[in-house]
């Protein structure tokens, strides 16, 4: 799998080796490096209309995934274009070229108009060690949180847990004394050992989980966050959900003062990523997303 590196708009210009290590089967090139060559990909995936256009000029069937709602991408973005108009921009794309796109959860597919492939995300939960929770402390992980303050109800965050020992893992420059994890094994040992993970999103903006919450519940954390109809916690048991703050403070004391309730939601929330969301299934389901790339790529090879 020949992997792009270097292209415009990353904070970081080669792979993210604090989120996760280079896979053994990858080799990271430049766009320079692969343009030249007109031997055609198996498949060429892209991640968003900026990777999309990066590499119109490479030759092979291309897969769309579509990582957030079209609302959320144009308020991050500070997009000038009405969000109608971005979801015209990337279904002449689709039609022009051929290409196939595949949406992370149904809320994300639905607000481009685009339902007929969902390949949700998915955690193996033999990754992680076994939790400890000897830290008496909640946890978030994210980027860039100062950009994205609405879409992640910042304020709401701040109002539940303000004062209580909770600690911010990820990319986010603007805000002292918060970094990454220095590596994937960094990042599975700081897992293990808090006592619960925390997420809140706007209903209208982005799923009731992310990637990190599944690999927190993965790791044994129950979850703290706002009610969100995509929630994959059930309250009371695999963590807790209250558009309170109030409450959802009570909650977080509660689990800071309890280890072995917060180890016992946590053990429920690891049994729903294993019953909900197994790599098997995305495995099976994103290999069928690129079958169906490949079947629609010979009807296009329009130039643009």
């Amino acid at each position: 799998m020949d992997v792009i590196v270097g292209l415009s708009g990353r904070y970081k210009q080669t792979w993210d080796e604090q989120m996760r290590p280079v896979p053994p089967n990858a080799r990271l090139v430049t766009l320079d490096d692969v343009l030249p060559s007109r031997e055609p990909y198996y498949c060429i995936i892209a991640h968003n209309i900026s990777d999309m256009l990066d590499v119109k000029h490479l030759p092979g069937p291309r897969l769309v995934v579509i990582h957030s709602t079209l609302e959320g991408r144009a308020r991050e973005e500070n997009a000038t274009l009405p969000p109608e108009k971005l979801s015209a921009m990337l279904a002449h794309y689709l039609a022009l070229t051929g290409a196939h796109a595949v949406a992370c959860s149904a809320l994300k597919g639905a607000s481009w108009g685009l339902t007929d492939d969902i390949v949700p995300f998915a955690v193996d939960a033999d990754d992680y060690p076994p939790h400890v929770g000897d830290v008496a402390a909640g946890l978030r992980i994210s980027n860039h949180i100062t950009d994205r303050r609405h879409i992640l109800m910042w304020d709401f965050h701040e109002s539940a847990f303000a004062g209580l020992p909770v600690r911010l893992v990820g990319h986010n420059p603007a805000m002292p004394g918060v970094s990454a994890a220095e590596n994937w094994d960094d990042l599975k040992g700081i897992l293990s050992r808090h006592r619960f993970y925390i997420h809140t999103a706007r209903t209208d903006y982005e799923d009731g989980y992310n990637m990190a919450t599944l690999e927190a519940m993965a790791a044994g954390l129950p979850v703290l966050g706002n009610r969100h109809p995509t929630s994959p916690v059930v309250d009371a048991v695999s963590g807790y959900l209250s558009d309170d703050s109030a409450e959802l403070r009570r909650c977080a004391e509660r689990l800071l003062a309890d280890a072995d309730l917060a180890a016992r939601m946590g053990q429920a929330a690891r049994q729903t990523v294993i019953e909900h969301f197994p790599l098997s299934a995305f495995c099976r389901d994103f290999a069928a997303s690129i079958e169906t790339a490949r079947q629609k790529y010979p009807t296009r090879r329009t130039n643009f």
